[in-house]
């Protein structure tokens, strides 16, 4: 009886946990496919419907969230060292923020949607680069620019606020790197 009850948990609590194996995008999938949890199957269906490649995908969400499901920013510190307001909503694995996840859930009728369960957090990523492609013309190709434009929104990326931050256009070089490595990776995966 006992073992009945504690396997379930053990199932799923291994679901709400990262992947130890991140920079492998087949590790990742050998990881978390299995009876109730499909990320590439997750993964494939969003490119097929916003036409976003599946190693732009997973890069997006290495970078923002390292495939934490939890993740959020760092809180900011009062006096220094005492705790305090996180600086932004981000959250989950794409680390969307509440409005645009609210808007995301409004466009796509996916009322339902969680941050912290993958297959809906990749598709909010593929809509939103879909988007960034309709609203900026940037290619679904182009893991750089969308990336930016996920970064500082539609308005930020149009507006070029991205020109003067060094930072993020580092990351968006990891990003890009990160695109290029799943995509060699994916290609030797089985399945």
């Amino acid at each position: 009886m006992r073992i009945a009850f504690v396997a379930p948990l053990v199932l799923l609590a291994g679901c709400a946990s990262a992947p130890h194996e991140i920079r492998n995008t087949c590790a990742i999938f050998e990881q978390r496919d299995g009876l109730f949890n499909n990320w590439r199957r997750a993964a494939e269906r969003t490119e097929r419907e916003y036409g976003v490649p599946v190693p732009i995908l997973m890069a997006t969400i290495y970078a923002e969230s390292g495939f934490n499901p939890y993740a959020r920013p760092p809180r900011t510190k009062l006096f220094g060292f005492i705790p305090w307001t996180r600086p932004s909503s981000a959250y989950g694995y794409s680390q969307a923020l509440n409005g645009t996840w609210s808007r995301y859930q409004g466009e796509t009728g996916h009322w339902g949607a969680s941050r912290t369960n993958f297959a809906d957090a990749i598709d909010f990523v593929g809509w939103y680069h879909a988007q960034s492609h309709v609203q900026n013309g940037i290619a679904l190709t182009d893991s750089y620019n969308l990336y930016l434009a996920y970064y500082f929104g539609h308005d930020g990326y149009a507006q070029g606020a991205w020109r003067s931050n060094a930072d993020i256009q580092r990351s968006a070089q990891r990003v890009s790197g990160m695109t290029s490595l799943y995509r060699s990776q994916l290609r030797s995966c089985s399945g």
